[in-house]
């Protein structure tokens, strides 16, 4: 069998599983206490924070879980509009690593989460209101001109386009916010494939063993901005994404799920 696709699920990776969330709760909690004093000091200490979490996530994943992740592509390096497929949260995980300023725009709701909700906000990610309409993208335009402009600069601000995961396979029509701010703004969209959810299921339960695939696809420069963007988006993200699938074994794989 490839490495590429996933290993059958069985009761050991749910208990695997299990023993997994547990290590994630207690090194969220402990990176959240030992970090809170610097960051308290200087916000900027919440990108270490983030990026010794990540590690130790993805780190505690491959060695409890035995799934692995293979970038492919070129990472961002200069302020980066990101759209991702969305699958599992292994997928946030994997692609926050391989952004080194990383920031997301995520649902308010998400800010919430104890401790890592709240170093969230202090590196630059923007919480969205979908309630608020149009109102909520007035506001997220707004703070992605402002840190564009700042000395820091943007980073590389992520976001979600279809607005949920998805189960591998599948797609749902993507939302226009990002496009929307690419007009607004003239930032480049990286586009960003996915088949993490073959692995890591949507609801968590069970992951199995592996190597998920991120690939990160030539970006979409601003002279490219025009209603033609999302459409190119879609087309790029999911064409390459059920590549990424079928490399992975397809619905014979998820079959054995």
């Amino acid at each position: 069998m490839s490495p590429y696709e996933p290993r059958p699920a069985s009761m050991l990776d749910w208990l695997r599983t299990g023993i997994y969330y547990i290590y994630a709760v207690i090194v969220t909690a402990l990176i959240g206490l030992i970090g809170l004093p610097g960051t308290l000091i200087n916000p900027a200490h919440a990108h270490w924070v983030g990026e010794r979490w990540l590690s130790l996530m993805l780190g505690g994943a491959r060695i409890i879980s035995g799934v692995k992740v293979e970038y492919r592509g070129t990472p961002p390096v200069e302020d980066m509009l990101i759209a991702a497929k969305h699958q599992s949260f292994l997928d946030i995980l994997a692609i926050a690593k391989a952004c080194p300023r990383r920031a997301f725009v995520m649902k308010r709701e998400v800010m919430n989460v104890p401790v890592m909700g709240w170093f969230a906000r202090k590196v630059g990610c923007i919480p969205i209101d979908r309630s608020r309409g149009k109102d909520a993208m007035r506001q997220i335009i707004a703070e992605v001109k402002t840190a564009h402009e700042s000395p820091r600069g943007l980073g590389h601000l992520i976001f979600y386009p279809e607005g949920t995961r998805t189960k591998p396979g599948t797609t749902v029509p993507y939302k226009q916010g990002v496009a929307v701010i690419q007009r607004e703004t003239g930032l480049p969209i990286m586009p960003v494939a996915v088949n993490c959810g073959m692995f890591w299921p949507k609801r968590g339960f069970p992951i199995r063993r592996g190597t998920a695939i991120v690939e990160f696809l030539p970006a979409i420069s601003a002279p490219q901005r025009s209603e033609r963007v999302l459409p190119l988006l879609a087309e790029r993200i999911e064409g390459t994404s059920m590549r990424l699938f079928n490399e992975a074994g397809g619905q014979s794989a998820l079959a054995e799920n």
